[in-house]
C-alpha cells in the first residue's frame, strides 16, 4: 500500500491540501486563499470556480514540494467549510450565483418567518437545529426565489446543491458528463447533510417535512453517506495525476474531533479558525441542548454506528483579527496581533464583541451587531488589539459554560487546535479567562489531519481508532494565571459589553 494520506482542507479564507504520513505527521503542504466578496452589509459570498481551481492548484504543489505522485497516496479525504452553499448546472459544471457563505445573514428573514409560523421546534427536534441564517436550508431557497431560472433548473434535474465538500468530490471525480465520462459523484456526509436542516438525525436522511418547509425540490440534494467509505476515485486526468480513492468526508469542525482523537464520550475540542467551533462526543446517544447548542453528528464510520455531539459555533473569532488586518489597517499581519497585544498590560478597560453576523451561540440573536465600547482618550490600537483577543476567548467561554451545563462536565483541560492556536498570548489569556489549562496538540491542523484520518481508515492504511489515538501527543500546554476576582471582574465587563450589542438590528 501507499505510504501517506492526502487531505483538501477547503475553509473559509483558504484551501489547503495536506500530506500526511502513517504516523499522522505531516509531509507537505501547500495553500492559497480566496477572495472574500462581500457586496452589501451582511453578504458574504465566495467564487465556487475559484476554490475548484485553487484546490486542484493547492493538490499539485503539495505533491510537487513532497516529490510524491498518485501512487504514493493511499486515499484522499475532504473537509470543508459547513453550510456554505453552491448551486451549480450539472451539465455545464458553472455555478448559478456566487456560494453563500456560512456567516452571509441574507436568510435572516427566512429564518425569523420559520419561527413566526412555529415550526421552530419541528426544525430543533428533528435536524437538532434553530432556524437561522447559519445554515444552508435557507441559502437553498433564497436562491431558489431571487436566481433567475434556478427553480425551474431544479424542477428538471439540472440545478444541483452541495456545500463545498459536494461541490468538490464532484469535480474530483468526474465534473460534467462528457466525451463518454459519467457525471462526478453528488453525495455528501452526515455531518455536512446535518449543517442543512434539511436531514433528520435519527435516520440519517432527508426528511421530507423539513424539506417541504423550505420549498426545495429534493432532487437537488446530495446522496448521504457515512464521513468514512470508498466513494469513488479520483479522474486518471485530473489534478491528483492518477485514480485515488476518494474515501473521507468530515465538515471541517467534526474532521477537527476526529483530528483530535476525541473518540470517546465526553471528549471535546475547541477549534479557533474564522470562527470559533466547542464539540463535544456524546457517544450514539443524541443530547438535546438546554443551554444554546446546537445537537449535531459526530462522525459516522461506514456500517458502524453514527456518533453524535453538542456544539457551541462562534461567528467571529480569526475573522475579527483579519477585519483588524484588512479594513482597518491596525496590523499588516495576522502575527502582529501578538506582540501588538502584548505590549500593554491589559485591554484598558475596553470590550469588543464581534457580532459582525449577530451572535451564535450560546445567544442566537440576529439582532446584534459589532461593538467597541469603554474607550477613553487613553485607549490605543493595543488595547482595541488585545480586546479582540479576548473576545476570541471570551467567547469561548460562553460556550464551555454552557457545554458543562448541559453535559454535567468537570472540565480540568481543554484541547484547542487552529491557527490561532500560534498565539502564544491568546492561549494564555484563554486559559486565564477559563480557569483550566489549555493543551494544543504537536499537529495543531487537525482538522487536516481527522479528514486524512477518515479516508486512511476506509482503504485500511489505518486499523481502528485506538491506532489514530496513539498518534496524538501534546505540544504545548497554558496554565491559568489570573486570580479568582480578576477572572470574576474581566466576565463582568465581557457581559456588559455583550448586552450593549444586542438589538441594534430591528427585523
Amino acid at each position: 500500500m501507499a505510504d501517506h494520506v492526502g487531505a483538501i482542507d477547503q475553509g473559509t479564507t483558504s484551501t489547503r491540501f495536506m500530506i500526511f504520513d502513517h504516523d499522522g505527521a505531516e509531509v507537505a503542504r501547500h495553500q492559497l486563499e480566496h477572495e472574500q466578496i462581500m457586496p452589501r452589509a451582511g453578504w458574504v459570498e465566495h467564487d465556487p470556480a475559484e476554490i475548484w481551481e485553487h484546490t486542484q492548484t493547492a493538490i499539485k504543489g503539495a505533491l510537487e514540494k513532497a516529490g510524491l505522485g498518485a501512487a504514493d497516496l493511499a486515499a484522499i479525504g475532504i473537509t470543508n467549510q459547513r453550510e456554505t452553499t453552491v448551486v451549480w448546472d450539472r451539465r455545464t459544471g458553472e455555478a448559478y450565483t456566487n456560494a453563500l457563505v456560512w456567516q452571509d445573514t441574507r436568510t435572516d428573514k427566512i429564518a425569523a418567518a420559520l419561527t413566526r409560523a412555529g415550526h421552530d421546534e419541528t426544525i430543533k427536534r428533528k435536524a437538532g437545529l434553530p432556524p437561522a441564517a447559519y445554515f444552508s436550508g435557507g441559502k437553498i431557497q433564497w436562491i431558489l426565489e431571487n436566481v433567475d431560472g434556478v427553480r425551474e433548473a431544479a424542477e428538471q434535474g439540472h440545478a444541483i446543491f452541495g456545500n463545498t465538500d459536494t461541490w468538490l468530490i464532484w469535480w474530483l471525480t468526474g465534473g460534467p458528463a462528457r466525451d463518454g465520462r459519467d457525471e462526478g459523484l453528488h453525495l455528501t456526509d452526515v455531518t455536512n447533510a446535518g449543517r442543512t436542516m434539511l436531514m433528520d438525525l435519527e435516520s440519517l436522511a432527508w426528511d421530507d417535512e423539513l424539506i417541504a418547509l423550505f420549498d426545495i425540490p429534493k432532487q437537488m440534494l446530495p446522496e448521504i453517506r457515512s464521513s468514512s467509505e470508498v466513494y469513488g476515485h479520483t479522474l486518471a486526468d485530473g489534478p491528483v495525476g492518477g485514480e485515488v480513492p476518494v474515501a473521507g468526508d468530515l465538515g471541517d469542525q467534526h474532521a477537527a474531533l476526529f483530528g483530535q482523537a476525541c473518540f470517546e464520550p465526553g471528549t471535546l475540542k475547541n477549534t479557533y479558525g474564522t470562527g470559533n467551533f466547542l464539540v463535544l462526543n456524546t457517544g450514539h446517544e443524541i443530547v438535546r441542548s438546554e443551554n444554546g447548542l446546537l445537537t449535531t453528528m459526530g462522525y459516522k464510520l461506514g456500517d458502524a454506528p453514527a456518533v453524535y455531539a453538542l456544539e457551541g459555533s462562534i461567528a467571529v473569532t480569526g475573522s475579527a483579527i483579519q477585519w483588524l488586518r484588512d479594513q482597518l489597517g491596525v496590523i499588516s499581519a495576522a502575527a502582529e496581533s501578538e506582540e501588538l497585544a502584548g505590549s500593554v498590560e491589559d485591554n484598558g478597560g475596553v470590550s469588543f464583541v464581534p457580532a459582525f453576523s449577530g451572535l451564535f451561540a450560546p445567544y442566537w440573536r440576529p439582532d446584534a451587531r459589532g461593538a467597541i465600547v469603554g474607550l477613553s482618550r487613553f485607549n490605543t490600537k493595543a488595547h482595541i488589539t488585545r480586546a479582540v483577543l479576548e473576545a476570541v476567548c471570551y467567547q469561548s467561554k460562553d460556550v464551555v459554560d454552557a457545554m458543562v451545563a448541559d453535559a454535567g462536565l468537570e472540565l480540568d483541560a481543554l484541547k484547542v487546535d487552529g491557527g490561532i492556536t500560534a498565539n502564544e498570548l491568546c492561549m494564555q489569556i484563554q486559559a486565564d479567562i477559563l480557569g483550566v489549562s489549555v493543551s494544543k496538540p504537536e499537529v495543531a491542523e487537525t482538522t487536516c489531519l481527522g479528514a486524512a484520518y477518515a479516508a486512511g481508515l476506509a482503504v485500511g492504511f489505518w486499523s481502528d481508532t485506538d491506532e489514530l489515538a496513539t498518534n496524538w501527543a501534546e505540544a504545548s500546554r497554558w496554565t491559568p494565571q489570573w486570580d479568582d476576582a480578576q477572572r470574576e471582574a474581566g466576565y463582568a465587563q465581557w457581559t456588559k459589553a455583550v448586552e450593549r450589542s444586542l438589538g441594534w438590528i430591528e427585523e
